[in-house]
């Protein structure tokens, strides 16, 4: 592989132009696809043959006038006062008027009234679900009964839900990242190539995702997520490729070969680095949950992107760079005859991997035991999808959500439906009455509405009210509890739907797929690294950290997002349970990622390994030629993620502050101390592999043994741009 890419930069390097013309021909193409195909995304979280979604299709095709989204209006009377019909009238008859709603239900008629007289609940009901809604639509809705005096007047309800957008938080980790590159560098060019690099590559994936979004359902936050991953592997793969490249123009090689032994190299890790990441994205289609499947997808595409801009488009442009990717006391007219100094063995990478050597016990000690601390709160975590009690305080439907458990109860928010279907009316009718008798009396249940019948008499909606809110493990108690319950009707089939049956059924499912994941991806991990390093203690030892990695991250995440410590520092209002598709997704990431910092620290110790040098010099040569590499993309990844974090949307927040924390925790603590000290400790025997093993797995020749042997370096004098 190291041969085949060698040949790829060079080629990139010498036909630079055609090259970036490609690229900007495929963006111009990509971007007019996007204007030309963008199609809404969706905010719905609802997985295929769950006991909820069954019930929402089954309602779809039974009770079309009760499939549609819903709203609420929460309407409070001023302190001491009690409303009136007269008084919130106009409220139902300005959202009845709202475009595609069906009805609006006047909450003394509904006896949606509190026990004081203050507080009312108006249920609208719109034709069309929440994908369908428009913004037109949307702020209607949120201006009706504005007007009516002496009322506070809230909205909310599923279709006020917030959608996460793309906003200017997200340039300060650009920003800390563009000033990491400068100060690693020493040059503004190749700080600002490596940053554009990556750019390209965002652009590229991001245009290409929203061309396709008018025929694959996109979730609101998978954009979101392709942005972030682009970012921080596209800057991360261009560091180590330009570092790699500047480096040989520092041994005297002129830009071509330089640009083609980058490729060869620092490229072939880039390709396994990126092959991790993709595969681990797309392995999250194991779990059968089609928006999940999407998400990973969507990352795993602007992630291959990446790579491939690294290793084409990179070169192409350090052509028409020259030697200004150098610092500027190491530009010379003549590279060949008065070379950069190489960089001096006297380093802090250099002494802190002497450092390690030196304590490798106590820094294994103290590395295990801290993470293994830091872990401790993963045993209470708990998974749910977001309501409205974990928005923005001041959001709208954060408003309502707290104005309606101010007057009737969390458990307002959490409304549940039954859903009983029959063969006839009478018997429909029957079992409606029966099932709400039973739910009725169930644990953790504050009331049931009477039967709601479609025209044919043959489907019945009953809705549920429970005693504690959306979120709340009780909640999750009483559903399973009403749904065995429920079993003993007979003749016709009972299913409990609504938004918070719907979230305790993607979390079970999702809780259920994460051993059977994380099982997949250390597995996949020892098998790839058994591959790339030839080797069956690395692999082992790496797939250890990893879990170190995610035990940690975990912990911290729970402590401050679902615990509360901490969440102001964050901009977090409200803690609760995590969102629920985080644990999977966070691994699949985390995996490609620290994979990633492992072959960019390993590769030179083994590079150097199969080059002569013992194990303990491979192993403090690879720590000291990678320490300010691996340093400074964990210090991008990091400003890149947490930029994110200061987002008012809980789920962006939550991912970008768990992955900030994980490159944290990988590079610094589980790359750069306990795979050294761990390394050192093996000694040899770190790279030991049977013989029946080493004659089936393919050479992949990461560490470019056979570009060395086979092509020679050229250092005869060239031009390093020709203008």
């Amino acid at each position: 592989m190291a041969i085949l890419l060698y040949r790829l930069g060079r080629l990139s390097f010498r036909r630079r132009g055609r090259v970036l013309a490609l690229w900007l021909l495929l963006l111009a193409l990509l971007g007019g696809g996007a204007a030309a195909f963008i199609g809404p995304t969706t905010s719905k979280f609802s997985i295929p043959g769950t006991e909820s979604q069954k019930a929402l299709d089954s309602l779809a095709r039974e009770f079309p006038q009760a499939s549609g989204a819903t709203g609420s209006i929460v309407v409070a009377a001023l302190e001491g006062a009690k409303l009136t019909p007269q008084a919130v009238a106009p409220v139902t008859e300005e959202a009845s008027k709202v475009p595609g709603v069906l009805a609006a239900v006047d909450p003394f008629t509904s006896k949606a009234v509190s026990r004081d007289g203050r507080y009312a609940l108006v249920q609208v009901q719109f034709e069309s679900g929440v994908d369908g809604i428009t913004d037109s639509q949307r702020e209607a809705f949120s201006k009706a009964g504005e007007s009516v005096p002496d009322l506070r007047v809230e909205h909310g309800g599923e279709i006020m839900r917030g959608v996460p957008e793309v906003g200017s938080t997200e340039i300060i980790g650009v920003a800390v990242a563009a000033l990491v590159l400068v100060l690693t560098f020493g040059s503004l060019v190749a700080a600002g190539m490596t940053l554009l690099n990556a750019l390209v590559g965002v652009a590229a994936g991001m245009a290409g995702l929203f061309a396709l979004s008018s025929t694959v359902e996109l979730t609101s936050t998978a954009p979101i997520l392709a942005l972030m991953l682009g970012l921080a592997v596209g800057i991360d793969y261009a560091l180590f490729i330009m570092s790699r490249y500047r480096h040989y123009l520092a041994e005297g090689m002129d830009g071509e070969e330089a640009a083609g032994r980058a490729a060869g190299t620092a490229g072939s890790a880039v390709v396994f680095a990126g092959a991790t990441v993709v595969i681990a994205l797309a392995g999250l289609t194991v779990a059968g949950v089609p928006f999940l499947t999407v998400m990973g997808l969507a990352a795993a595409a602007t992630v291959a992107l990446a790579v491939l801009v690294s290793l084409t488009l990179l070169p192409a442009v350090l052509g028409f760079a020259g030697e200004r990717v150098l610092p500027r006391k190491h530009r010379t007219k003549d590279r060949a005859q008065t070379p950069a100094p190489a960089p001096a063995e006297a380093g802090f990478g250099f002494r802190w991997g002497r450092v390690v050597a030196r304590l490798r016990v106590p820094v294994l000690v103290l590395g295990v035991a801290g993470l293994g601390a830091l872990a401790l709160p993963v045993q209470d975590m708990r998974l749910a999808l977001p309501d409205a009690s974990t928005e923005a305080v001041g959001s709208p439907n954060r408003e309502a959500y707290d104005l309606t458990t101010e007057g009737f109860g969390e458990g307002f928010n959490g409304r549940l439906v039954a859903v009983v279907s029959g063969d006839s009316a009478k018997a429909t009718a029957a079992a409606a009455e029966e099932t709400a008798t039973i739910i009725g009396g169930t644990d953790g249940v504050l009331a049931v509405a009477a039967p709601q019948m479609n025209e044919a008499g043959t489907t019945a909606l009953l809705a549920v009210i429970p005693e504690t809110g959306p979120t709340d493990a009780t909640t999750e108690d009483t559903v399973n509890e009403i749904r065995d319950r429920v079993k003993g009707v007979e003749g016709v089939a009972i299913s409990l739907t609504g938004a918070t049956a719907v979230g305790i059924d993607v979390s079970e499912k999702l809780a259920g797929a994460l051993p059977v994941y994380l099982l997949l991806v250390v597995g996949l991990s020892v098998l790839l690294l058994m591959l790339v390093f030839r080797s069956v203690l690395v692999p082992v030892k790496a797939a250890l950290g990893f879990l170190l990695t995610i035990g940690a991250t975990f912990g911290i995440t729970v402590a401050i997002f679902q615990e509360g410590h901490l969440a102001s520092w964050v901009g977090l209002d409200t803690s609760g349970p995590l969102v629920s598709f985080l644990p999977i997704l966070l691994i699949g990431i985390l995996f490609g990622l620290a994979m990633d910092y492992e072959v960019f620290l390993v590769s030179r110790m083994r590079e150097d390994f199969v080059h002569g040098a013992d194990a303990r010099e491979s192993v403090v040569s690879g720590v000291g030629h990678n320490a300010r590499v691996v340093t400074a993309a964990a210090v991008i990844m990091t400003a890149v993620f947490g930029g994110f974090v200061f987002m008012p949307d809980p789920i962006i927040k939550s991912i970008g502050f768990a992955l900030a924390i994980g490159v944290l925790i990988d590079a610094f603590v589980v790359r750069m101390a306990i795979v050294p000290a761990v390394m050192h400790l093996l000694g040899r025997a770190a790279w030991w592999l049977p013989r029946p093993v080493d004659r089936i797995l393919p050479d992949l020749d990461i560490e470019g043994e056979r570009l060395q042997r086979e092509i020679p370096v050229q250092r005869e004098p060239a031009e390093l741009v020709k203008t």
